[in-house]
């Protein structure tokens, strides 16, 4: 009679991989709840669950309650269930030689799970060391560090020039850019929330910058839109304040007939709501009289929408940056005059003329030839 093998399960031994490694890898897999993937995670990581957000606050309650076997042998039986899903699901069609990396929330029994049913399969599956914390980690520590090894130049001008467009345009144009509000989703202002589009959470916008940032290459100058420390619910950090208040800077100009033309329409959808508009407005009581306010909840009423978007620039915006641009950005003073037309299709060309008159002055090529491969995908 044959001597009795060692059980196979045991017998695999699911080996880990760092964060350095994650290029090697054709997918990465978040095997945590949909809450903590909507908190933050890997850019580009695919969430497959193998508890849900009930089922993982049932097995901790079991766990403190009753006891941790019950918990881990109910937990085993959901984890399990969930994988079998998956794999007739999402992964139904992946490749013999796929090579997935997967995490939990600190590299333990969840992404362990799953990287020991895939290696059964055949492939060759990994788990992160340490989990997202480890990768939490690292964000924290490239926040501190990354911004600072950047220089920056930066776009001042008042609302409605059109500078979120002029980014568009420099990148089009080769240049390497930072759009501070595409990746908060906001345009920075009272009336700045997108229609339908939630913010990021604080977490998840921190990995967006580092990805971005980890994208770009220090010998070349970082084109940025000058924001305040917090653009809408999300806060920059102030290893990247700092550098943008030192850095080179940009005044953009436009016509105010062209700055009311640009916001009428970018900002229309305020006037589908105009209650939730009125109601935004009105937390401006205090920088302007009740009666200020008034007039313009009468102008959304009667639709006279250039008039109020005149008036809110007036006395409003165009004071609140005059303020703000003074205090905080120290190259202001004596910066390069761009004329630009937001309202064309001549924007990238446009781009092209700012970075031809910054060449005259900078000490070094402005657009980069090769982009880095730095980024994290």
């Amino acid at each position: 009679m044959p001597e009795p093998t060692l059980n196979p399960y045991l017998e695999l031994n699911t080996t880990h991989a760092t964060l350095d490694q994650l290029s090697e890898f054709d997918e990465i897999i978040d095997v945590r709840t949909p809450l903590e993937y909507a908190d933050d995670h890997i850019p580009g990581a695919l969430n497959a669950p193998v508890l849900s957000n009930e089922e993982r606050v049932t097995i901790g309650t079991l766990y403190v309650q009753v006891s941790p076997f019950e918990a881990t042998r109910l937990g085993a039986a959901l984890v399990a269930a969930n994988i079998a899903r998956h794999l007739q699901g999402v992964f139904a069609d992946r490749p013999r030689r796929w090579r997935p990396l997967i995490y939990c929330w600190r590299g333990g029994k969840r992404s362990g799970s799953m990287a020991t049913w895939f290696k059964l399969i055949g492939w060759q599956a990994r788990q992160l060391e340490g989990g997202y914390k480890t990768y939490r980690r690292w964000v924290l520590a490239s926040i501190d560090e990354l911004p600072a090894q950047f220089s920056y130049i930066v776009l001042n001008g008042p609302t409605g020039t059109g500078k979120t467009r002029l980014l568009a345009g420099l990148r089009d144009a080769g240049a390497q850019v930072l759009d501070l509000e595409g990746l908060a989703r906001h345009r920075g202002s009272l009336l700045g929330a997108l229609p339908n589009t939630p913010q990021p959470t604080q977490k998840s916008f921190q990995s967006a910058l580092i990805q971005t940032l980890s994208g770009f290459d220090p010998k070349h100058p970082v084109f940025v839109e000058a924001e305040s420390a917090r653009i809408g619910a999300v806060d920059l950090p102030k290893s990247l304040i700092s550098p943008m208040h030192a850095g080179t800077c940009v005044n953009v100009c436009a016509p105010v007939d062209a700055r009311l033309e640009f916001l009428l329409q970018d900002y229309r959808h305020l006037f589908e709501q105009p209650g939730a508009f009125k109601q935004q407005l009105a937390r401006l009581v205090g920088l302007h009289s009740r009666k200020t306010i008034e007039r313009w909840h009468a102008l959304i009423d009667q639709d006279e929408r250039t008039e109020l978007f005149r008036e809110l620039i007036e006395q409003h915006y165009d004071p609140a940056y005059a303020r703000s641009s003074r205090q905080h950005f120290l190259a202001l003073e004596g910066a390069l005059q761009f004329d630009f037309h937001p309202n064309t299709d001549t924007i990238r060309d446009q781009a092209v003329d700012l970075l031809a008159s910054l060449d005259q002055t900078a000490t070094g090529p402005i657009v980069p030839s090769l982009t880095s491969s730095a980024r994290i995908d």
